[in-house]
């Protein structure tokens, strides 16, 4: 009998297994790409180190925005607005999607012409926000420090609960038919004759003709066996929740500015906690595949959440813990195809913040190049030859 599993284990190790598409990394955008190719009807083998949303798809705040990203960004935002808007219905599970709005404020007027010029050009994309003065943000809402003097506020953003959504696409994806292969770290990739060879640390082999690489912090290793190397560390954002508190705060609140340790954001979830990030992120480890708190970046986070919303100084803080993101030289995603030519079909996707836009772009993998040029010209200033280009892009603060 032993004899039997054996023989059959080790066949199954050696065996290689073929679908149209091979992903690699299980997050948000590796399973709703996942999802929607086998929407379209493409056999696809996903391939997860350890279990699919562990990394930072599941420890992220849960940020459905769309006001401050960088304008060439509007068109996926939008777009994956509309899918979190009908995430429920496409996969049955309810990932705790409240569309309650997102509302920035600052500390200066400067910023607060940085926060009215943002209005501006967003509103031709399709966003329209509401500009609040301290004394209306006082009216509304009632919560900030004198030292707050403006905000702007998108009514249709909101959050969701990250822990849920990665396997919640998962799941679906395999009940499409999509092979989820959790616990299979991809050691090396090859091309061959009929596509590109994964190869896992347990002798497992998967073949496909296309390629989907969207191992968050770890895909510029993979990226780099093909030439595509691109400037990027690997960092840990901080997050922290407090004790439960009368629920009183529906949209998620941050600060705009350009100081890095300002950039403070919270918001209430519907049990009464606050979930907090932002500010100064930690060193990033690729081994053990983690991120260690830093007790002084928790402070400081508190004493900058505390002095724009004064009610929080006696709040008590229940549980801290970090991610592991993949930062490129200009903080901005690479999604596309790889530059040089060889290997047309293998696709990037190296870095990504925040939780929002990730359903949309994984749908856009999902429509594979047969649907020929999409959104042209917000590829071409997150495509990965913008590094060979010398091109630096920035998002709003």
């Amino acid at each position: 009998m032993s004899g039997t599993k054996t023989s059959t284990t080790a066949s199954t190790a050696t065996r290689t297994h073929d679908a149209d598409v091979l992903v690699l990394g299980g997050g948000l955008m590796g399973t709703t790409t996942a999802f929607f190719l086998r929407q379209q009807g493409l056999s696809v083998v996903l391939l997860e180190r350890e279990l699919v949303g562990r990394q930072a798809s599941g420890t992220n705040f849960g940020n459905v925005r769309r006001q401050g990203r960088a304008l060439h960004q509007m068109p996926l935002a939008n777009r994956a607005r509309a899918v979190w808007g009908r995430v429920k219905e496409l996969l049955g599970e309810d990932l705790e999607f409240v569309p309650y709005g997102h509302l920035r404020v600052c500390y200066t007027e400067q910023q607060a012409t940085v926060i009215e010029q943002h209005a501006r050009d967003v509103k031709p994309l399709g966003l329209d926000l509401e500009l609040f003065s301290a004394e209306q943000l006082r009216r509304r809402w009632g919560i900030f420090a004198p030292g707050v003097v403006a905000g702007s506020y998108s009514p249709q953003d909101g959050h969701a609960n990250p822990r849920l959504a990665g396997p919640a696409f998962a799941r679906a994806a395999r009940r499409d038919g999509a092979q989820i292969v959790e616990h299979a770290e991809v050691m090396q990739v090859e091309r061959d004759a009929n596509g590109f060879v994964a190869y896992t640390a347990d002798g497992r082999r998967f073949r496909a003709p296309q390629m989907l690489v969207a191992c968050g912090a770890w895909s510029n290793r993979m990226a780099e066996q093909f030439g595509e190397g691109v400037p990027m560390d690997a960092r840990g954002p901080q997050m922290g929740v407090t004790e439960p508190l009368p629920y009183a705060i529906g949209p998620s609140i941050g600060v705009s500015t350009p100081i890095e340790h300002e950039g403070l954001y919270f918001r209430q979830i519907s049990r009464g906690n606050i979930v907090f990030g932002g500010g100064l992120k930690g060193p990033g480890l690729h081994r053990p595949h983690s991120c260690y708190v830093k007790p002084d970046n928790v402070l400081r986070q508190l004493r900058e959440l505390r002095r724009f919303v004064p009610a929080f100084e006696h709040v008590q803080l229940i549980r801290v813990w970090s991610g592991i993101e993949g930062y490129t030289a200009d903080w901005q995603p690479v999604m596309g195809p790889q530059r040089h030519g060889a290997w047309p079909a293998l696709r990037l996707r190296l870095q990504w913040r925040g939780l929002c836009d990730q359903p949309r772009r994984g749908r856009n993998h999902g429509r594979a190049d047969r649907h020929g040029p999409y959104l042209d010209s917000a590829w071409s200033l997150i495509a990965i030859g913008r590094f060979a280009r010398g091109q630096v892009l920035q998002e709003a603060n």
